[in-house]
């Protein structure tokens, strides 16, 4: 039996949660090594502000244990102690799902390094299943490549995610498209999906939508613009915002969408760093917002006034985004969360 037959369903981000799982950054993976220290400054301000709101569970490598306990002495967060090769749980991590009795259940997706761009991934493909199992919930192993960063989910039937993504040959080759939207609503219980074309420019991911575009509400879609036709983001932008507002729901609403300004143009040793707003993170009563300083000051300003005015009822709480973005995603890429259940 799968999710989609015991009629378990994946829940909006913006739901209530139990708690929230990250995994603490590994050196040893990192591109730009020399940046670790940046890094985890920027990780310690998350997990922070994250239990501000609700308890943490921080994925560790044991050897680091000694080094992360006294950074959240006293704070809502617990360590888990746990080899893994890189930090992006949202991707290798187990997606939770939901049924009408509040019985949870999670996703264990197959997990290869963003199309088997580094090696090892390993440990981080058996980071799910372990996490699951100290949780005592059911799993449910899928026969499919896939990165939490790469679905949005409405909680009512809607998914979002790119072609770039999901039907890239270096995730699941031997999988048509029909097959793969077939594997994706048997096990988050959606009826309609939603394909936006491609990613943010310099996005490693291969355009993970969470950079893009997520719902704000059922019906409501927020998605991060470029103005600047010089610009590679404004093609990209152009064509999802198209696709968007030519789209229905599974429920047959057309979409409202709402705009939020990219930040400017930012590059690390040659690199272009996909900055993005949309990388926010719900939590209870509130919502973790990455901000990027000097230049961006102004669209910092925006963004936040765009969600504090959508979401009068939550605390915008903002960090430091540039710490996180030199490990090569953001506040969402890093984070996975519990969904309160019964």
């Amino acid at each position: 039996m799968n999710p989609q037959a015991l009629q378990y369903t994946m829940p909006a981000e913006w739901e209530k949660h139990e708690r929230t799982f990250l995994s603490w950054p590994v050196q040893d993976s990192m591109v730009y090594p020399d940046d670790y220290e940046d890094v985890c400054q920027g990780y310690t301000e998350l997990v922070s502000a994250i239990a501000e709101f609700e308890p943490v569970t921080l994925v560790v490598n044991p050897s680091d244990l000694e080094k992360v306990r006294p950074l959240f002495k006293g704070q809502h967060v617990e360590l888990l102690p746990l080899e893994h090769n890189d930090a992006w749980l949202r991707d290798n991590g187990p997606t939770f799902v939901v049924n009408a009795e509040g019985e949870r259940a999670g996703i264990n997706w197959r997990f290869n390094a963003w199309g088997g761009k580094y090696e090892p991934w390993d440990l981080d493909d058996a980071v799910a299943p372990y996490i699951l199992e100290k949780l005592n919930i059911r799993r449910f192993d899928a026969p499919l490549v896939m990165e939490g960063g790469s679905i949005h989910v409405d909680g009512e039937g809607t998914l979002l995610t790119t072609e770039e993504c999901l039907l890239n040959p270096n995730r699941n080759p031997d999988l048509t498209r029909e097959q793969i939207e077939e594997q994706v609503k048997m096990h988050l219980n959606v009826s309609q999906i939603i394909w936006l074309k491609r990613g943010l420019s310099g996005d490693e991911t291969d355009g993970h939508v969470d950079n893009v575009a997520c719902f704000a509400a059922p019906g409501k879609i927020i998605m991060q613009v470029c103005n600047d036709p010089a610009d590679e983001n404004y093609k990209i932008t152009q064509e999802n915002l198209k696709i968007l507002r030519e789209s229905k729901d599974a429920r047959g609403r057309a979409l409202e969408v709402i705009e939020i300004e990219q930040p400017p143009l930012a590059m690390h040793e040659e690199s272009r760093l996909t900055l993005s707003y949309l990388n926010f993170y719900f939590v209870n009563g509130g919502l973790i917002l990455p901000v990027f300083g000097g230049a961006a000051e102004e669209t910092d300003r925006k963004a936040a006034e765009v969600l504090q005015n959508l979401y009068p009822e939550r605390r915008i709480r903002t960090i430091n985004g540039m710490a996180i973005i030199r490990e090569g995603g953001n506040v969402h890429c890093t984070t996975q969360q519990l969904p309160a259940g019964k």
